[in-house]
C-alpha cells in the first residue's frame, strides 16, 4: 500500500515528510552523488512545492521504504528548467494532461526481492496516481537498466523522446511515460497486484468515519 498526499494532506499521514526525505538523502545524496540541498538529514529541492503529488510506501513502523514524486509541468519543472535541450521527439509540454516524474528511489539496504515488490508497487502507483490526476502521461529521466528492469519489463512501454546523456558519469536518457487503464492492467497482470495500492487522505477521512 502506498501513502498518496501532498503538502496540504501529509498532516493525515503522521511523519510521512520528514520520513520521506530522509530516506531521499539516503538514495539520491548518498548513494547516487546528486549533491541536492539537505537539512539534518533531509534532502529536497526547489520542485518539492504545495503542487508536488507524492506516493511512498511504508514498513510497519511507518518508516518510508519507497517514494515517487510528481508535479505539474504548467509550473517549472526539472527538464524545462535544467535539461530543456534534453527532450529533442517532442515539445517541452506545459499540459494539464502532462506531469514530471522524478525522485524514483527504493532503501538501498532492502533486501533485493524487498526492493523489487517495493518497485512493482511505485510502478502501479504511477498508473494509479495519473489516472486520478487524469493524465495522458508523465515526462521522466532514469538510466536505460531501471526503464526496462521497473517498467518495460513489467508492461509499460516508454517513449524515448531523446538521446543518451550522463549525469554523475552515468547514462540516462529522457521517456515519455504512457497513463491508461490497459497499461495500468497489463502490470496487474505481471505483478499479480491486482488491489488499488494507492491509499489517499480521503481514502483515511472515509475509514474513519466508516468506524464512527
Amino acid at each position: 500500500m502506498l501513502d498518496c498526499f501532498t503538502y496540504e494532506t501529509a498532516h493525515h499521514f503522521g511523519d510521512v515528510l520528514p520520513s520521506m526525505f530522509r530516506l531521499r538523502q539516503r538514495v539520491f545524496n548518498e548513494q547516487q552523488s546528486y549533491g541536492m540541498p539537505c537539512w539534518k538529514g533531509m534532502e529536497f529541492d526547489q520542485y518539492d512545492t504545495p503542487a508536488a503529488h507524492y506516493a511512498v510506501w511504508r514498513d510497519d513502523r511507518g518508516t518510508v521504504r519507497g517514494v515517487i514524486r510528481v508535479t505539474p509541468t504548467t509550473l517549472n519543472y526539472m527538464l524545462e528548467d535544467i535539461w530543456p535541450d534534453w527532450v529533442t521527439a517532442m515539445p517541452l509540454p506545459k499540459s494539464t494532461t502532462v506531469w514530471e516524474a522524478t525522485r524514483c528511489g527504493v532503501d538501498p539496504d532492502l533486501p533485493r526481492e524487498d526492493r523489487r515488490r517495493i518497485m512493482a508497487e511505485l510502478v502501479l502507483g504511477y498508473q494509479e496516481m495519473g489516472l486520478m490526476l487524469g493524465l495522458d502521461s508523465f515526462l521522466g529521466v532514469s538510466y536505460p537498466r531501471l526503464w526496462q528492469s521497473c517498467f518495460e519489463d513489467l508492461g509499460w512501454k516508454l517513449d524515448v523522446v531523446g538521446p543518451t546523456r550522463q549525469i554523475e558519469g552515468k547514462d540516462v536518457v529522457p521517456a515519455r511515460m504512457p497513463v491508461s487503464p490497459a497499461i495500468l492492467a497489463t502490470i496487474r497482470k505481471r505483478t499479480g497486484v491486482w488491489r488499488p495500492v494507492l491509499r489517499t487522505a480521503d481514502d483515511l477521512i472515509n475509514q474513519r468515519v466508516a468506524a464512527e
